[in-house]
């Protein structure tokens, strides 16, 4: 197995070629090495990772936030060294980024002085205009970046990386969309703009010599209208190689494009054709990521020829033991990263510690799993997210657990992955079922418990974990034959007409709307079929792709469509609304429906005509068996969506944490 193959890098050895790529873990609130953060990077090493690189760190005090990872004063070097000492302690090397973050600092992050940059062109991530650096700065900067490095080496890393992707400084001036300088920094040739990242390799590598390893983390592709393609990473990439860089780890766009890198919307290893063509040029080891989610996917593209190394950046977050289950063969035992950003982007934009739906002991490494104090018998009624994690973990926990579903395993997950997109979420059901069984959990599928039955069973503890059940919108018109249920249309239990309204504009309203929107649209084999055939021009696949037979309307009573929904996924899903021709009305409230459609108060339009309404205002928690029996138990607990109605990472963490006070 390639993957498990070791890897040369400069007088240093990966014992395998599974990489885990630098991410900001929000662990340490003052920039200081915390032991949350050691023993979170410990259990990876231990997992099997063969290059673990930590950060992004700051090299100043104008990089990035203070809640960063730091090298830029000899006083983080002591936590950086006991991390480092951690990471190695288990066999893999350890890696450290280096950033500056340029444009992208906010500048409420830096005493409220105006960012860095290249240019004075405003950036769309912070909504702010930065300065343009002197040729002072730009000294000053890359000797920021030598200093750090050099404390990163008395830290004792094993290799050094930086960043040069996501649109943070080096980026900047490499890019002709925010590198206007006249001067020996800008140009009209890559090479030109390329000055001051050379210069920054030349002084790491002067600093490092032969005491470690020095990487590149590049962008594939800007993905930014006017910015670097493909062509011009290659290019830069062989500019490195030229002045000692060793490796170049290839990711995708920059912070700011409006193409989806690490979502449920992309297809695992979709951008590793990006780390091909850079590989194509240099002679130096490439690493490919982004959104590759399991073992046999990364040996896949070792195979093939795309890169020398893989990142598993948010998959070794949701498993640490993703190498040792590589290298036993248990690929199928790996819990899959579905891509749903809720635990990991969303809490970093929202400068919060990171999770993971998945995963809830993320950056709760340190805290074992006792054993239990006594053995009980513990019942779980209902099989959804919440249910199914609490049932595993009080099993592995040494209760003897039953677990009642009456319908499918998996609960809302299924309906979840029914939209466009979100196929991946069902994993998350499998995963745990797998779990379940594997920790001795007894499940009962197709079993639906009365109050005297539950009573019967002599419990010591019961979990209620059943779920919710729809909203019933108090509305005239709403027993019309032609009005359905957003479950029943994401199930396949109802078909649509032709002309669809959707009532409630939440997470479930924007994918069932994207749903019906995309029915009778081509899908992704036959676009790759007609295409390599050229049996139609691309424009027109494009339109085929994006257009279904439904005509679709959009309706939400708050000023905004997907306010429920993740920061780092809303703005993909409001694309995808726009590209299927779904019409969006906000802020209007159904009044009514007709046999015709479906009647607005206040404003224009006042009326939409329809055959088909779809309502998606939400649910409420389904408590009545809890409501009949709980006060004669010796032990209830109410969790998931029957407690409060959220989402599946919440439902997750819920479960988690019951089973762990059983």
């Amino acid at each position: 197995m390639r993957l498990l193959e070791p890897l040369d890098l400069r007088q240093r050895v990966m014992r395998n070629r599974i990489v885990m790529p630098a991410m900001h873990m929000g662990f340490t609130p003052d920039g200081v090495v915390s032991k949350r953060l050691i023993d979170f990077y410990e259990e990876r090493s231990r997992g099997g990772a063969g290059l673990i690189v930590v950060g992004a760190c700051t090299i100043d005090d104008e990089a990035g936030g203070p809640f960063f990872l730091s090298l830029r004063e000899d006083r983080f070097v002591p936590g950086m060294t006991e991390l480092a000492s951690a990471i190695r302690r288990h066999g893999a090397l350890a890696g450290v980024q280096l950033l500056h973050a340029g444009r992208y600092v906010h500048s409420f992050l830096i005493g409220g002085k105006p960012a860095l940059a290249p240019s004075a062109v405003p950036s769309r991530y912070t909504r702010e205009t930065p300065r343009a650096m002197t040729l002072e700065e730009i000294r000053t900067v890359q000797e920021h970046y030598e200093a750090a490095a050099a404390r990163a080496v008395a830290a004792g890393f094993d290799v050094v990386e930086i960043i040069a992707s996501a649109g943070y400084l080096i980026p900047q001036f490499l890019s002709p969309v925010t590198n206007r300088r006249e001067d020996e920094y800008g140009g009209r040739t890559l090479r030109e703009r390329a000055r001051f990242g050379i210069e920054v390799a030349r002084r790491v590598r002067a600093a490092l010599g032969d005491r470690a390893t020095l990487g590149f983390r590049i962008a594939g592709n800007d993905f930014v209208p006017g910015g670097n393609t493909n062509r011009e990473a290659a290019e830069f990439a062989a500019l490195l190689e030229a002045e000692g860089v060793d490796y170049v780890s290839v990711t995708g766009g920059w912070h700011e494009t409006r193409v989806p890198q690490i979502i449920a919307a992309v297809p695992p290893g979709a951008y590793a054709y990006l780390a091909r063509g850079v590989r194509e040029r240099v002679s130096i080891p490439v690493f490919a990521a982004n959104r590759i989610d399991r073992p046999a996917l990364g040996e896949r593209l070792l195979a093939d020829g795309l890169c020398d190394a893989v990142c598993f950046g948010r998959g070794l977050i949701a498993d640490p033991e993703l190498p040792r289950k590589a290298a036993a063969g248990l690929d199928d035992r790996v819990v899959r990263c579905v891509g749903c950003a809720q635990g990991c982007f969303d809490k970093v934009m929202s400068l919060e510690p990171v999770t993971c739906m998945v995963n809830p002991r993320v950056g709760r490494e340190g805290e074992p799993m006792p054993a239990a104090a006594r053995r009980k018998r513990v019942v779980v009624v209902g099989g959804g997210p919440a249910g199914l994690m609490a049932a595993a973990v009080a099993a592995e926990r040494g209760h003897a657990v039953t677990l009642y579903e009456r319908g499918r395993l998996g609960g809302q997950l299924a309906l979840a992955a029914s939209s466009p997109g979100r196929e991946a979420l069902w994993s998350v059901a499998e995963d745990l079922v797998r779990r379940a069984r594997a920790a001795g959990v007894e499940l009962r599928v197709g079993r639906e418990l009365g109050a005297d039955e539950l009573l019967g069973l002599g419990a010591d503890a019961v979990v209620f974990a059943t779920g919710a059940r729809p909203l019933r919108l108090d509305l005239p018109g709403i027993d019309l034959p032609h009005v359905m249920h957003a479950w029943d249309v994401l199930s396949g239990r109802r078909i649509p007409g032709r002309r669809v309204v959707v009532l409630g504009g939440g997470a479930v309203g924007v994918d069932v709307a994207r749903h019906v929107a995309l029915m009778g649209a081509l899908d992704a084999a036959t676009v790759r079929f007609l295409l390599v055939e050229e049996a139609e021009e691309a424009e027109e696949l494009r339109r085929l792709a994006r257009t279904g037979t439904r005509q679709v309307t959009l309706v939400e009573m708050r000023p905004k469509i997907g306010a429920d929904i993740g920061l780092s996924t809303r703005w993909s899903l409001l694309q995808d609304l726009e590209r299927y021709g779904v019409r969006r009305i906000e802020g209007r409230r159904a009044e009514a429906i007709t046999t015709e459609g479906v009647r607005l108060a206040g404003g224009d339009p006042t009326f939409v005509p329809c055959d088909t309404v779809v309502v998606a205002v939400g649910a409420e928690p389904e408590r009545t068996l809890y409501d009949a029996v709980a006060s004669r138990l010796p032990e209830a607990h109410r969790i998931g969506d029957a407690r409060d109605v959220r989402r599946a990472m919440d439902a997750v963490a819920e479960g988690w944490t019951v089973g762990m006070s059983l």
